[in-house]
């Protein structure tokens, strides 16, 4: 995707982010402190940029789009607060900078996680005059179900189980689909239900689109963790080796995982026929997916 397309997206949902965080005070000013640090960490973005996209590909305007977008990266932001805590991954860099427990304290970031979750269901529940109360509350179901003990919670407590162990080819694929896929299948859910416009074949069409993308998301961050470094990672490069966390390459070979990259790339485009030129888009941003460096 270019970057001018990125950032168009990116800076609208850094701007919602920043404008309704600070609206909020409570009476411990480093939460909300620990809780910006977290939000307004740098990041791609690439879950409000899907969140937009879905919603603009079926005729939705993007005001529409705002809260579920920002809901999605707390949801995002949360995990990877919690992700980086010494009980799980115990890392000290995200983005280059030093993680939320580092900058703080431990139990402040799982606080700071804690209320970025929390916060996610008060925007969607929020109403809005151009959504039906029907919509929002499957856009609360949708986010719930994916990013909880069915979809990307499952997805983390299976991948911290099965340090240091094999994995079959499958249970690998099922773990990512959980960690990584569910959270992009329910950016792309969210936007087109956002829209207004939604039918069940557009869902279905965005789910093997997401399945697709969520997968070589995957792929191509096992490869980086190999051939890029740690200053363009924003983290320790190979640390994923170290941590012997179960990876593509391990699994199947570098060359091979370039291939299946390749594949699933054309799978996502396929995916997106059925929207005929609306779909351009999302084929940028798929492209931006296994070319990123990053």
């Amino acid at each position: 995707m270019p970057q001018p397309m990125l950032a168009k997206y990116r800076q609208r949902v850094e701007l919602e982010l920043s404008r309704r965080l600070a609206e909020r005070s409570g009476i411990d000013p480093s939460l909300h402190q620990a809780m910006h640090y977290s939000l307004m960490n740098g990041g791609k973005r690439l879950r409000p940029t899907l969140v937009y996209l879905a919603c603009e590909l079926l005729g939705g305007k993007l005001e529409q789009a705002d809260s579920a977008a920002c809901a999605l990266e707390c949801v995002h932001s949360y995990s990877l607060v919690h992700d980086d805590l010494p009980a799980m991954d115990n890392d000290e860099l995200r983005r280059g900078q030093p993680t939320c427990h580092i900058q703080f304290d431990e139990a402040t970031a799982i606080l700071a996680g804690d209320a970025l979750l929390t916060w996610a269901f008060e925007l969607l529940s929020e109403p809005v005059e151009s959504l039906s109360a029907t919509i929002q509350l499957q856009t609360i179901h949708t986010l719930s179900r994916c990013s909880g003990d069915l979809g990307m919670i499952d997805g983390q407590a299976f991948d911290l189980g099965s340090e240091g162990k094999t994995l079959s080819l499958e249970q690998l694929k099922s773990m990512h689909a959980a960690k990584t896929g569910e959270l992009i299948r329910a950016s792309l859910r969210l936007g087109a239900l956002v829209s207004g416009c939604a039918t069940d074949s557009d869902l279905e069409a965005l789910d093997h689109y997401a399945q697709s993308i969520g997968l070589a998301f995957q792929i191509q961050d096992d490869i980086l963790d190999i051939e890029s470094t740690t200053e363009q990672l924003g983290k320790p490069q190979g640390s994923d080796a170290e941590r012997g966390k179960a990876t593509y390459p391990a699994l199947i070979g570098l060359a091979q995982s370039k291939s299946w990259l390749n594949e699933l790339h054309q799978e996502a485009v396929k995916a997106l026929e059925p929207f005929g030129s609306r779909n351009s888009s999302l084929i940028e941003l798929a492209d931006f997916v296994i070319a990123r460096n990053h």
